[in-house]
């Protein structure tokens, strides 16, 4: 197991299993509270994701009893009042908001989340792409009440997933919800058990990493630009992108295996 950063302020730990890069928040002692240290460390580990052909996906979870209960706001307010962010240019941003200078994430992420799960832990999930919560979860997106404002895209996210009248709610409250809400307002995909939400996060990230990895980046990348800009642009690329898949090696694989009757063996090509 490969950490980032110092112990004092935190760390990312990171883990290989098979196709599956295993991401881990570990600052428990502060309910891992985030240092800009960490986020640092965390938008490296997305890069890695990215950058390695034989990275399929990412799943982010957390050391000890709790996700996050978000920034580590001490050590973050110097960056806030200079309008500045922790994550340089170039890497990958773990908030996937596609500010200019940073990189957008390509590849799946799934998320266990578990406790406290606050603020920047609600803007990572909702960053991803699958989440899997606890149903010992408790969310609050509690900026208000902190004199800031939510900028890691829950002003964004929470009303496209949930509606303007159920994101408001929680916003402009900063109250406490929990897994069963969430559920209900299509913030997480899966509630489970306290204590299995890590080992149904790497069911569902082996699942996806057994498909055609260039086929999985395509439909993820096409779902989330109809999504941010709507279905007609999405569509617009349909026969492009198709072409290039049909031409993979991917996709010849994939009439093999259903001619010969067995299991697709893809290798991203």
């Amino acid at each position: 197991m490969n950490t980032a950063t110092s112990s004092d302020e935190g760390r990312i730990s990171t883990e290989l299993r098979g196709h599956v890069l295993l991401i881990g928040i570990h600052r428990p002692a502060k309910r891992n509270g985030f240092t800009p240290a960490m986020l640092h460390a965390l938008a490296e580990a997305y890069t890695r994701l990215d950058d390695e052909p034989a990275l399929r996906v990412g799943v982010l979870h957390a050391h000890g009893e709790h996700f996050t209960a978000g920034l580590d706001l001490p050590s973050f307010a110097p960056l806030m009042q200079r309008g500045e962010y922790a994550v340089p240019h170039g890497l990958v941003d773990p908030l996937n908001l596609g500010d200019a200078g940073w990189r957008r994430r390509t590849k799946p992420m799934v998320v266990a989340v578990k406790g406290i799960t606050y603020t920047l832990g609600i803007e990572l999930m909702l960053a991803a792409d699958i989440v899997v919560a606890a149903d010992n979860c408790r969310f609050s997106q509690l900026e208000v009440q902190r004199g800031i404002m939510a900028t890691g895209g829950a002003t964004l996210r929470m009303a496209e997933r949930a509606g303007l009248g159920n994101a408001l709610l929680h916003l402009l409250t900063g109250d406490q919800f929990d897994s069963a809400e969430a559920l209900r307002l299509n913030f997480v995909q899966r509630v489970v058990p306290a204590g299995t939400e890590l080992d149904e996060a790497l069911r569902i990230a082996d699942a996806i990493a057994q498909q055609a990895p260039l086929a999985v980046v395509a439909t993820r990348l096409n779902a989330l630009k109809a999504v941010e800009q709507g279905p007609l642009v999405a569509m617009a690329e349909f026969d492009a992108v198709q072409q290039r898949l049909a031409n993979s090696e991917d996709a010849r694989e994939g009439v093999a295996s259903f001619k010969e009757k067995r299991v697709a063996v893809f290798k991203g090509r």
